[in-house]
């Protein structure tokens, strides 16, 4: 084009064809904020009971953290039978169907989202991701973790990719997956923080049948009853100082994964985040 001479956009864009960047439509980028009357909560939220919600009424003024959603037509490429649950929802949460139900529950009406549809690649990643959010956390007992778990196993069709897929170890995808094996009373148990997981999973590997017997076997001993139906009851043995627990671990001469092993033994859930929690504290 000679200097000087004039040319008009329509002949630009008329010059450079499909590529003009005349008429190209600005990026749409995927919303962050959505109202409460276009989210539908997850139909296979692995989750029976969204707990107590109070710890979230300040979500009426604050969300510190946004929710995972998928589109309504990603979901429905893997779950087409679910179209009725969605109602006239535009995206399904994946992660945060506590704070939607606290959004609802307490008054607010938008919510902040994230828009990931590569989340809905296939079952077994919706999955993956809405149990991952769950993991460890004090309000989702142990059986609705085991039930999310053996699900998992079933999507991917082996223990070891659904390992992979949570970021666990095999040995303790097993280990979640045998509490499915209890009878329904120690499962109750567990779930009331009655039963300890370490025993539950000694437990699950004794005869259904037997389980129950076994269990109530083992309370009467630790209770003392059965040493008290036949002679005074024995002094409780005193709690051992942080001196005596390193003078017992230098004697045995442990290193540290051996140490490890036997405190995942000893204590249970709660007991390894209290350990861990103090742990960081010293660090």
């Amino acid at each position: 084009m000679a200097r000087g001479t004039r040319t008009s956009l329509a002949s630009l864009a008329a010059a450079v064809g499909e590529h003009s960047p005349v008429d190209r439509h600005p990026h749409r980028s995927a919303p962050t904020t959505a109202p409460l009357t276009d989210l539908v909560a997850n139909p296979r939220n692995p989750r029976d009971d969204l707990g107590d919600l109070s710890d979230l009424a300040s979500i009426t003024e604050t969300q510190l953290q946004p929710v995972l959603v998928v589109t309504r037509e990603a979901y429905l490429r893997l779950y087409p039978q679910d179209e009725t649950d969605l109602a006239e929802a535009r995206w399904v949460v994946i992660n945060g169907c506590r704070r939607y139900a606290a959004a609802s529950t307490f008054g607010r009406t938008r919510l902040d989202i994230v828009v990931k549809d590569e989340v809905a690649h296939d079952r077994a990643t919706l999955l993956a991701a809405a149990v991952t959010e769950n993991i460890g956390r004090r309000d989702f007992d142990v059986i609705e973790e085991a039930k999310a778990v053996e699900l998992l196993v079933t999507e991917c069709g082996r223990a070891d990719a659904a390992a992979a897929r949570l970021g666990k170890t095999e040995g303790w995808v097993s280990q979640r997956r045998a509490l499915l094996k209890l009878a329904p009373e120690l499962q109750t148990a567990l779930r009331r923080g009655e039963l300890a997981v370490r025993h539950a999973r000694s437990l699950a590997r004794v005869p259904l049948e037997q389980q129950v017997d076994t269990w109530q076997a083992q309370q009467n001993k630790a209770t003392g009853m059965e040493d008290a139906a036949v002679g005074p009851p024995r002094h409780p043995r005193p709690k051992a100082d942080a001196a005596k627990v390193v003078r017992a671990f230098r004697r045995l001469d442990a290193d540290p994964p051996t140490l490890a092993d036997a405190l995942r033994d000893y204590l249970d859930e709660d007991g390894l985040r209290t350990l861990i929690g103090a742990l960081a504290d010293h660090t």
